[in-house]
């Protein structure tokens, strides 16, 4: 019983630890956007990496999406009558909920990955320790610009993905169940509120900050911990990377929507 009791303390006050070295992470990080050198053409080539490399993913997801919820709302209203309202439930359902989570997960699966692997390598490479010998702030030459780039790239992406799935809507229920193409559009259109838009807009910028911080985290230190070195650490930090921030994408999706609605 005694040593049951050890463990969970000694785990309790691990996940404290790391919840702390966290935190510090995260005000570091932020601290070093305002630090030079000026990020500009850096954080430029991150929104590249992040945003337009992750283009086609998301717009094949978001099509898939949108025609899935054509296919799966059409038959749900048609049971009571009330095909008009697909475009409503398509546009709601991409706005509030899927286009940002999806969003969220399939960035995280391609471009959080790689850079949590990058700076994994980095570390395990010495090469941050090398930037701190040199009076280099990390945080601020390695950190900041994917922080800043994903800030930008991922609410585009969002409304990207929102456009595509709600023609992927339209084509699969005005092409082929027939709904009426003005219904379709009237119940987009009469449907969707600011709040609604305002509400995905939110979710996006938050999940964006959630994939970045811990991507950026679990990569910096890398091959850091017991039991974990050199390749055998960046993929272990990667794998933890990308569960950690999709579940966290889930979780911060239950706690936004609670909290706006």
């Amino acid at each position: 019983m005694i040593n049951v009791i050890s463990a969970l303390g000694k785990y309790g006050i691990d996940w404290v630890r790391e919840l702390g070295s966290m935190g510090l992470f995260f005000y570091n990080a932020f601290l070093g956007i305002f630090k030079p050198p000026r990020k500009f053409y850096s954080t430029i080539k991150q929104v590249h990496f992040i945003g337009n490399k992750s283009l086609a993913v998301v717009s094949f997801t978001a099509a898939f999406s949108g025609m899935v919820l054509g296919l799966q709302g059409y038959y749900t209203l048609s049971k009571f009558g009330s095909e008009g309202l697909l475009g409503s439930a398509v546009a709601l359902s991409l706005i509030r909920e899927l286009g940002p989570v999806l969003t969220a997960l399939m960035v995280t699966g391609r471009a959080g990955s790689a850079i949590c692997a990058e700076i994994g390598i980095m570390r395990i490479e010495e090469q941050i320790e090398a930037l701190e010998c040199m009076a280099i702030d990390p945080y601020s030459y390695i950190i900041a610009p994917k922080v800043l780039g994903c800030i930008i790239a991922v609410p585009l992406l969002t409304a990207i993905f929102d456009i595509v799935g709600m023609i992927g809507g339209y084509a699969i229920g005005v092409g082929l169940m027939g709904v009426n193409p003005g219904a379709f559009i009237w119940g987009m259109k009469n449907s969707v509120l600011n709040q609604d838009v305002w509400m995905g807009v939110v979710k996006s910028f938050f999940f964006a900050i959630l994939i970045i911080w811990i991507c950026c985290y679990k990569g910096f230190w890398a091959g850091t911990r017991r039991g974990s070195f050199g390749a055998e650490g960046v993929s272990k930090a990667t794998t933890e990377a990308v569960v950690l921030s999709s579940v966290m994408v889930l979780v911060g999706d239950y706690i936004v929507t609670s909290l706006m609605l």
